[in-house]
């Protein structure tokens, strides 16, 4: 049996770009990328903390340490700059090693800079 569980978060994000007229998806700092254990492609959940809205889109890398979090296309509708959102990724998982999984959960400051690597 699998299970579908939190895999990984970016939390209290500040929204840098809103780009309505690209093709969808967020882009996200490559090492923030990183640090979230994110793929470029990997689908995710978008909570606004401002508004209350959620929804999912993929990831497109960004800049390596740009801070950037912009919101594409449609999904640049649900944002404003400067908003605060939790990015969270899951994964499906044996039920055996589910329960022994442990999510990363990245904190970073007003810049996205990462406070716990």
């Amino acid at each position: 049996m699998l299970v579908h569980m939190f895999k990984s978060k970016l939390h209290r994000v500040t929204v840098t770009q809103a780009d309505l007229n690209y093709m969808g998806s967020i882009t996200i700092d490559e090492a923030l990328m990183e640090a979230g254990n994110l793929l470029e492609g990997e689908r995710v959940q978008i909570v606004n903390n401002n508004n209350g809205e959620r929804f999912e889109t993929y990831v497109i890398r960004g800049e390596r340490n740009s801070g950037v979090i912009c919101l594409n296309g449609a999904a640049a509708r649900k944002v404003q700059l400067g908003d605060i959102c939790i990015i969270i990724s899951y994964a499906y998982l044996d039920y055996e090693e589910a329960k022994h999984f442990k999510p990363v959960t990245i904190l970073v400051d007003e810049k996205n800079r990462i406070l716990n690597p």
